[in-house]
């Protein structure tokens, strides 16, 4: 048996589905596919660091980096380089080179658009050991010794050459060897140098086991005040009297030093969440009290020679992310990125979500309020012809067009929440209609 056909139907219309869906779902993706063009890569899974050479402060603190960055799933590969020098030429010429240490003095370029500072990381104290007991505190006391000034391409080496001819030591005097790291202190302590600058942090290996040696002094730069005028990139520190060994006396003076600031320079076009994360990391590594530090006194934006990045800035400023804060920095990262794709959500999806259906409802209820315009239409006219008296003929015509209109209502197909919508208009022509047939007997009647 045939089921009959209601006048509203059983569904909505599939063409009003796709006229206001079609329009949306393509605005939608458009949207979400110019937010995709925001959303930041994925930080690298490996970072290469240009350290220095074994021993030395750069590789100690690379060392310490990479234990720390393991932890948040980055590998940190360490290139043993010459020194500071060496890592500042890789991070211009060496695309596989991320991050590096370079001594204030170094570079400047406060406008480089190549590179970038993180801020100064600790200090490096110049330190100068020489053999023997005698108390040296000028440079030009060690002329006609045999002096270690530090490898080939060195930071190190550049600062002694510096801090010789200042003192009138020829730099291309054959008593000057370009030794450094353990080798050095190796042919210091054996006799076959009288005298080595070092640069670099009193954790490094190299400083450390002169500090301890036996028969191995410490300059003291009596004249620190006047390098400091002469070489900006320089600061004066003192290494207190007993700072190495207070049941020694190690030193028996304090001893006054000439120190530069270690920075932790990456390309420019680092990802900003390695930023964070390296500077995060370093707060634990360079924040703790030392023998020439205040805690807390580092990392800080102290060397102006190179710019500082954005990404820096904002640490320094308001501290790590603040999802980096709480979350694990994978996750942290994922949501950061992610956040962007909420802005289609936010912009399109949700008022999309309240627009849509306002629109579909006024498309169907317009059917039923065109059908009611024609309804009205019909009895305006009535009542104009109503001051001029009716005939037979004339509402036949009415009555013959309220059907029409009755059978279009009846047949037109809407969804079920709108039937009482269509049921109220029949009623209304019922009544239109109930009008006619009463003028209609008054014309029939004698």
């Amino acid at each position: 048996m045939r089921r009959p056909s209601t006048a509203t139907g059983d569904s909505p219309s599939r063409r009003d589905l796709l006229m206001l869906a079609l329009p949306a779902l393509i605005l939608i993706f458009a949207a979400f596919a110019l937010a995709w063009q925001f959303v930041r890569p994925a930080p690298p899974k490996k970072i290469v660091m240009s350290t220095g050479a074994a021993g030395g402060a750069y590789h100690y603190f690379g060392e310490r980096y990479r234990e720390k960055l393991a932890q948040d799933g980055i590998d940190i590969e360490l290139r043993p380089s010459s020194g500071a020098v060496e890592n500042l030429l890789r991070l211009k010429t060496d695309d596989s080179v991320d991050v590096g240490f370079i001594q204030g003095g170094i570079a400047n370029e406060p406008e480089a658009e190549d590179v970038a500072t993180l801020g100064s990381m600790y200090l490096e104290p110049v330190w100068v050991f020489y053999r023997g007991k005698a108390q040296y505190d000028r440079i030009d006391q060690l002329k006609g010794l045999k002096i270690a000034v530090g490898g080939s391409g060195s930071g190190a080496q550049l600062f002694a050459l510096q801090l010789l001819g200042a003192n009138g030591i020829a730099t291309d005097d054959p008593r000057l060897v370009a030794l450094g790291g353990m080798e050095a202190v190796d042919a210091l302590k054996r006799g076959k140098v009288d005298a080595f600058f070092v640069v670099g942090a009193p954790q490094a290996p190299v400083v450390d086991a002169l500090l301890h040696t036996e028969g191995i002094s410490l300059l003291n730069f009596a004249q620190a005040e006047g390098y400091v005028r002469h070489f900006p990139h320089l600061v004066k520190i003192v290494l207190p009297r007993g700072a190495i060994d207070i049941q020694g006396d190690r030193p028996p003076r304090d001893i006054q030093l000439l120190a530069a600031t270690a920075n932790l320079v990456v390309k420019a076009d680092i990802h900003p969440a390695i930023v964070t994360l390296l500077l995060k990391h370093a707060r634990e590594i360079h924040s703790a009290p030392g023998m020439l530090q205040a805690a807390n006194a580092f990392p800080t934006p102290q060397d102006h020679a190179l710019p500082l990045h954005p990404m820096a800035q904002r640490f320094y400023d308001s501290g790590p992310p603040l999802l980096q804060r709480y979350l694990p920095f994978w996750l942290a990262v994922l949501i950061d990125r992610l956040f962007v794709m909420l802005l289609p959500l936010v912009a399109v999806v949700i008022p999309l979500s309240k627009v849509l259906p306002a629109i579909y409802n006024w498309r169907m209820r317009s059917r039923v309020y065109r059908w009611y315009g024609e309804l009205k239409f019909l009895e305006n006219e009535l009542d104009t012809e109503t001051d001029a008296g009716h005939d037979k003929e004339s509402i036949a015509a009415f009555i013959a067009r309220l059907d029409r209109i009755e059978q279009r209502a009846t047949h037109r197909k809407l969804p079920l929440a709108f039937s009482n919508e269509l049921y109220t208009l029949r009623e209304h022509i019922a009544l239109v209609r109930r009008r006619l047939l009463r003028l209609a007997e008054t014309v029939t009647t004698p």
